[in-house]
């Protein structure tokens, strides 16, 4: 297996307007990262993932860009962003920027010229069609509710949009929107950044003729069918690659909505020179039903854990993997993964001693690190997200019962990943001494940066120590991974090993005693190395929320 620094190294995601604010003006900017990248340093992670602050109008926070190759001054501009570029690199830490190519905002000089006539020279950098039956092109759904295309008045034909309506889906089949796009990908590389994380770029490549999907009911069918992995999108990928990515040292993952064992490994075969990494879902996902987040099943640990097995056996010999619990457009982690009430602490450990022991790049969500929650505003008006707004909307528009609505906003939204960063227990979590853009979580006297850097039992202390384990123990990085107890509805179990260590990892995501029945796993020949907990360490039963990170003797 080829060894490079983005397998080896740990990612931290940084939201910008939630991270830091300096202005007072409740938004958090560049210049708040720079102030902590000291601190970032000391978590011992190696790369920095930057969520969008190029020129936006901010319909969908930043991920609807109005100039690809401009800093918006509400983050602090250019120079802010050459200094922070600058003060990263001194530090031994890369930047990956983040890249939305599969839409552009509304308000991109593309967009105006393209919607302003029929035979206008940029008409074709989108997609336009006329109505059908006086109706939209086809059935197809926006990710954030409601039609994927909206009528124009000016040209009176409609445009797509899978996402909001000021995010309109460039055409990749136009050769030059792809050299466009090149170019702006070579304009980052050059200025310095070292990768990119592409948003939702398996859905680049679509099907022209715009078939009606045969599952309406059905959005995550809908998604994998119909929006993502069409009929070029590895040309596309290979063609970027080829004219770009392979000319710098950098690393680059996909977001893959509708990414599946199927095809996740053609994104990143290494003989097919299209991307490092992918995000796929299958674990994100795992508790939508039909009808999207907004219609929650039931999850098992065998399922949970089935799904590492799977991508880690598809991926191992030609590919590699990333592996996360939570980013921006999820609920937090230890909300919905862990026990965030009676066991935060415990729970928090154990999801990061899940991370930092699988194989593939571990990434870091900003304030996971210290165990931040998901929030639960008393109205709907306090929250921000776009699709939740608009999830609400058609949930009341369709007589829901909205009380109990609430209660799934409280679960899904993705402003429970946004809410301020959580540095101290001062006015506004330390966060801002302006209004925050988004209200802070009210937990932040308990659970903040400040508290847990004293505290040598902390979660925060506890990152460090999984994240400097990993970092002195490749096996962590490149060795086998095996599970040992796939059925197990309460404990996940498995090994990683090469020709000189062999570890194994004990969790148990429950809130009982569990008793670990497997015998063949010779735990008397093991030694602790790593335990979530300051008692117990029994190896015939893992206390509520325990986890163990073993070395065989």
């Amino acid at each position: 297996m080829q060894k490079t620094w983005w397998k080896e190294g740990v990612v931290y995601q940084i939201y910008p307007r939630s991270f830091k604010d300096t202005t007072g003006n409740g938004l958090g900017d560049i210049y708040g990262i720079i102030k902590k990248l000291d601190y970032i340093k000391s978590l011992g992670v190696d790369i920095i993932w930057l969520c969008p602050v190029y020129e936006s109008p901010n319909d969908d926070n930043g991920y609807d860009i109005s100039d690809y190759k401009a800093i918006s001054e509400d983050f602090g501009g250019s120079d802010a962003f050459d200094q922070l570029l600058d003060g990263m690199h001194k530090r031994g830490l890369k930047l990956v920027m983040d890249l939305v190519l599969n839409h552009s905002s509304d308000e991109h000089n593309w967009f105006k010229e393209s919607r302003k006539s029929k035979d206008n020279p940029y008409r074709d950098y989108y997609f336009w069609k006329p109505s059908k039956h006086g109706n939209p092109p086809n059935n197809w759904t926006s990710f954030f509710s409601g039609s994927a295309w909206k009528k124009d008045d000016i040209t009176d034909e409609y445009f797509l949009h899978l996402f909001t309506k000021k995010q309109p889906d460039l055409n990749w089949e136009n050769p030059k929107v792809r050299e466009e796009i090149h170019k702006i990908v070579d304009y980052w590389c050059r200025k310095g950044v070292d990768g990119f994380r592409m948003d939702v770029i398996s859905l680049i490549s679509k099907q022209i003729n715009f078939p009606d999907s045969i599952y309406p009911n059905d959005y995550g069918k809908t998604i994998k069918n119909y929006y993502a992995n069409g009929p070029k999108i590895h040309k596309y990928l290979n063609e970027l690659n080829k004219e770009v990515l392979s000319k710098y040292d950098i690393m680059t993952v996909g977001e893959g909505p509708g990414i599946d064992l199927n095809n996740g490994l053609d994104y990143v075969n290494v003989d097919r020179n299209e991307l490092n990494m992918i995000f796929h879902f299958d674990h994100m996902f795992i508790d939508n039903g039909p009808g999207g987040k907004y219609d929650p099943i039931e999850v098992s640990l065998p399922h949970f854990k089935k799904v590492f097995n799977d991508w880690d056996i598809k991926l191992k010999d030609k590919g590699w993997g990333s592996i996360f619990l939570g980013n921006h457009d999820f609920s937090r982690m230890v909300s919905r993964f862990g026990n965030d009430k009676k066991y935060h602490t415990e729970s928090a450990k154990l999801l990061a001693m899940l991370l930092f022991t699988l194989r593939g790049t571990v990434y870091v969500y900003q304030g996971d690190e210290i165990g931040m929650t998901n929030v639960a505003y008393s109205s709907i008006e306090d929250y921000n997200d776009v699709e939740t707004l608009n999830s609400w909307h058609e949930a009341k528009a369709n007589g829901k019962n909205m009380e109990k609505y609430l209660d799934l906003v409280h679960m899904q939204s993705r402003d429970n990943a946004r809410t301020p960063m959580q540095w101290n227990s001062t006015k506004n979590s330390g966060f801002s001494k302006g209004k925050p853009w988004l209200k802070v979580n009210e937990n932040y006297k308990t659970i903040n940066v400040e508290t847990q850097e004293n505290d040598t039992n902390s979660v925060l202390n506890f990152y460090r120590e999984m994240i400097a384990f990993r970092k002195a123990n490749t096996t962590m990085v490149y060795g086998d991974y095996k599970c040992i107890n796939e059925k197990d509805e309460f404990l996940f179990i498995y090994t990683r090993s090469d020709h000189e260590n062999r570890y194994v990892i004990l969790l148990n995501f429950s809130d009982d005693i569990q008793s670990i029945k497997h015998p063949d796993l010779n735990l008397d020949t093991s030694t602790l190395v790593i335990s979530n907990l300051s008692i117990s360490h029994s190896i015939k039963e893992l206390q509520p929320w325990e986890a163990q990170l073993r070395k065989y003797n």
